[in-house]
């Protein structure tokens, strides 16, 4: 028997907590630092590696990594020097998200499909570039900013002022001392998710996130505010073209470049008459799209992740996935993803339906209560034998959970009816 340590403390690691400790194979999850719903919290941050890998050492740990900033740190690497069993790409593996300018370049010289940019630290050349323009164009940060570094403009006056907002008011601090100002791609988005060995890259079931704070994706950019697994955006051949054009692509470029990725790649894909653009990638599993995901799944977990981390990939069998379909909502604090306000009482867990599970997020535990710890604070998510009766057992167990300052979208979900 072995234990788990999972690294982190949002909805991801609660629900790959929660799917990793049903292996007969593992005895004890740890999660590090954890939240209010996770068990057998250890109280380090995702940033403290030595104390991290001194943990994982003592108690016998295969180690998971749940967020990007200890993957930007290097945490693999570290583990791997000590000879620790870690699932995660290594530090050159994961700038693919830790800078968007690496990654964009990346995909211009091996030929994966992306949207036409630019790349800017001067907010004067900037500004006169997107005012050359006849299109409109997103302004991205190039490094780490919780999801929220990416500003959707819909004139040359809102490109001019998301410039201004990252680059001169440094609202992202040093994650946007350069940018991206690139063509805006109109379409369908949806998240691919594949678990890669270095050389294999097993697609995970499909999902689409919900970016935008209000409904019919209003207001600002966030971590997600709901997923739903799976999308019939992506239908079969479209999987296909996305895991040989893009997926299989950029595993086979990095490798050739000499680099291993190992762990979950996620690319954020725009869909323009059936053709996939990256719009970003990712170096880890999706939040919020892990929590329907783990609610599909029909495997053990833990079989895959040492799979992936000894490069053996290919002799696993195709992951098996429930038939239903299960959709998450995300319970927001009133101002996220701005300010908000935190230590407020949530009630209403022991209402919660057989169908449903609540991943806890921005959350924690104190004198037997639990109490609001962040913007996104907990991820409701639930089966049912179609989409249509997942979004309502959702939102049913939504209705049971009450705290003072609680917010969420009203339609996730929707935009998969609209296919059906």
């Amino acid at each position: 028997m072995v234990n788990v340590l999972v690294i982190g403390s949002g909805g991801r690691e609660h629900a790959l907590s929660w799917k990793l400790s049903q292996s007969p194979k593992i005895d004890t999850v740890f999660t590090a630092p954890g939240n209010g719903g996770t068990e057998n919290n250890v109280s380090i941050n995702v940033d403290d590696l030595d104390s991290l890998a001194d943990f994982a050492k003592k108690n016998n740990c295969f180690t998971v990594v749940g967020p990007e900033i200890p993957l930007a740190a290097g945490i693999v690497d570290k583990f791997n020097q000590m000879n620790l069993k870690i699932f995660g790409p290594s530090k050159n593996a994961a700038q693919l998200e830790s800078s968007k300018i690496w990654a964009k370049n990346f995909m211009k010289r091996n030929g994966i499909q992306t949207a036409k940019f630019e790349i800017f630290d001067d907010p004067k050349k900037a500004e006169e570039y997107v005012k050359s323009l006849d299109y409109n164009v997103v302004v991205k940060a190039d490094g780490l900013a919780s999801g929220k570094g990416v500003i959707v403009c819909n004139s040359s006056d809102e490109a001019i002022a998301a410039i201004n907002s990252i680059l001169v008011k440094k609202a992202f601090g040093n994650a946007g001392n350069r940018i991206i100002v690139e063509e805006r791609i109109d379409g369908i988005e949806a998240s691919y998710i594949a678990l890669c060995d270095g050389v294999t890259a097993i697609p995970m079931a499909s999902s689409q996130d919900h970016k935008r704070i209000f409904d019919d994706d209003k207001g600002p950019n966030t971590g997600g505010m709901g997923a739903y697994s799976p999308t019939p955006v992506i239908n079969d051949i479209l999987a296909e073209k996305i895991q040989k054009k893009i997926i299989h692509k950029t595993i086979q470029s990095m490798k050739n470049e000499g680099i291993i990725f190992k762990g979950f790649l996620y690319a954020g894909v725009m869909i323009r008459n059936n053709e996939p653009y990256v719009l970003e990638f990712n170096a880890r599993m999706g939040d919020p799209e892990c929590q329907p995901i783990m609610m599909r799944m029909d495997f053990d977990l833990y079989d895959y992740f040492v799979a992936s981390v000894d490069g053996t990939l290919s002799s696993m069998p195709t992951p098996k996935w429930k038939c239903q379909s299960a959709v998450c909502i995300v319970l927001a604090s009133q101002g996220y993803p701005e300010s908000y306000p935190s230590g407020e009482e949530i009630t209403g867990f022991d209402l919660i339906p057989k169908n449903a599970i609540v991943f806890h997020a921005g959350t924690k535990k104190q004198n037997g209560k639990i109490l609001s710890n962040g913007g996104r604070v907990l991820g409701v998510t639930a089966l049912g034998d179609t989409l249509s009766s997942a979004i309502s057992n959702a939102y049913a167990a939504v209705d049971k959970i009450t705290w003072p300052s609680k917010f969420c979208r009203m339609d996730i979900g929707k935009k998969g009816l609209s296919y059906l």
